[in-house]
């Protein structure tokens, strides 16, 4: 089957006419994130105005600017105006300062008023992700008449399968689930069906956080509130994804020593690509300096006993490994929950243990290889460096994001490759430092 971009290169508009028409939103989305700008907006306008909406918010703010700065005035304000308004202001978050005026501009004073409100909340907060469109019910009502309001107010919502019941002064003071409405009788009283203290955060909030309460707690919506516990919205469980997927997708990038890419791979360009892993490139580099200059400290030593260089790469490689190990498996306990920064010395006490058995075990074949290519007081050298760089690389690798977690820095720029170049570096003090008391040199 052809593709859309093919298609919009041969100017077959009738082909990409037919071939829109069958492709769900997310699969047009995901074509149009991979063409230029040119490209991106001529199949753009090809999508009837419902579709185009659908089509729209499927995509990432970076790529709805493109689409935006391509439209024409009619078409630009009916777009943004029928945006849901947290999507809305996280594509201006990121929007040159013309865009957002552009769009600002065009839009009603009610959905400006709400798109101003999102926007005053911190970046990266669960108040930029969250709705305010939500059917907020009284605890006085009975079942039909909440029915009624959900049925008179619901098309304004973004969802009402979660509907937050709030007092006089729109405090929340629990959730009812539609179907308990649906399935109760007329007559019942909403606060007979009222979920009391329901899992909620903070506007304030890390979103990431927000989301993965949700996910512990397997909430459809979550309600979030203000200081005074105030209903102020909804977490819905498609923003609740994205926030997971943007801080895994951010975490797997710095794990790998580069900068996460804001825009769709295939649609960047080699300079941007490059511009993600250079500084990081740059900074390991630097860094790696340091196991030069152990090298170079221990020159009289690698002479006396040449053979001592023939194992470098097996030793710093192995230590290197267990740390990134480690440490990947310290951002992952972290982000999820499992450990928390007061676990600091379990988490000490735990890797160095690790780091010890796998090293006895790496000893083991280290003995067995140094025996067959150098004598055995080399190869002990070499049996016993495994055990300690092991132990020392688990530690190290195991705790630095938490002591980045305690320092408010993101444990996940403590990546593998940093860790691995700091225990490149100690990994040869060791491993000189043992073969001079061993060999007496």
């Amino acid at each position: 089957m052809t593709h859309l971009p093919a298609l919009i290169e041969d100017h077959d508009l009738a082909g990409a006419l037919e071939w829109l028409e069958t492709q769900p939103p997310y699969a047009i989305a995901d074509e149009l994130a991979r063409m230029d700008a040119v490209k991106s907006v001529i199949s753009f306008r090809l999508l009837d105005k419902d579709r185009a909406l659908e089509v729209f918010e499927e995509l990432d703010p970076v790529d709805q600017q493109q689409i935006l700065q391509g439209l024409r005035d009619q078409a630009f304000r009916e777009l943004v105006e029928h945006m849901d308004p947290d999507d809305r202001a996280r594509m201006l978050k990121e929007a040159p300062a013309k865009v957002a005026q552009r769009v600002l501009a065009g839009l009603s004073a009610h959905e400006r008023q709400m798109t101003a409100a999102l926007l005053g909340y911190p970046e990266g907060s669960v108040g930029r992700y969250m709705t305010p469109e939500t059917v907020a019910l009284q605890q006085d009502l009975t079942v039909a008449q909440a029915l009624e309001t959900v049925r008179r107010r619901g098309a304004r919502a973004e969802t009402i399968y979660t509907l937050p019941v709030v007092d006089a002064g729109r405090r929340l003071t629990g959730i009812v689930e539609l179907r308990e409405l649906v399935l109760s009788e007329p007559e019942t009283m909403v606060a007979a069906l009222v979920v009391t203290e329901p899992p909620k955060a903070r506007a304030t909030e890390r979103a990431e956080d927000a989301a993965r309460l949700m996910r512990e707690t397997n909430v459809l919506d979550l309600p979030v509130v203000d200081s005074e516990d105030r209903l102020v919205g909804l977490l819905t469980s498609d923003d609740a994804f994205e926030v997971i997927e943007a801080a895994d997708t951010e975490d797997v990038a710095r794990q790998a020593g580069a900068e996460p890419l804001e825009r769709h791979y295939m649609s960047a360009s080699v300079f941007q690509l490059s511009r993600t892993r250079v500084m990081w490139l740059m900074l390991l580099l630097v860094a790696a300096i340091l196991t030069v200059m152990v090298t170079r400290a221990f020159e009289g030593e690698l002479e006396s006993v040449t053979q001592l260089a023939l194992f470098i790469p097996l030793l710093i490689g192995a230590g290197g490994n267990a740390g990134a190990q480690a440490a990947t498996a310290a951002v992952r306990a972290l982000a999820v929950g499992e450990v928390r920064v007061s676990d600091l010395l379990k988490v000490i006490w735990r890797e160095c243990r690790t780091g010890l058995l796998l090293g006895s075990m790496l000893a083991v074949v280290g003995l067995l290889v140094g025996s067959l290519f150098v004598g055995w007081d080399v190869a002990a050298v070499i049996a016993l460096t495994l055990i300690v760089i092991c132990a020392w690389a688990s530690t190290v690798g195991g705790t630095m994001p938490l002591l980045a977690k305690r320092l408010r820095i993101d444990p996940a720029v403590v990546s593998a490759p940093m860790v691995t170049t700091l225990v490149d570096a100690t990994g040869l003090v060791i491993y000189f430092s043992i073969a001079k008391v061993i060999l007496g040199i």
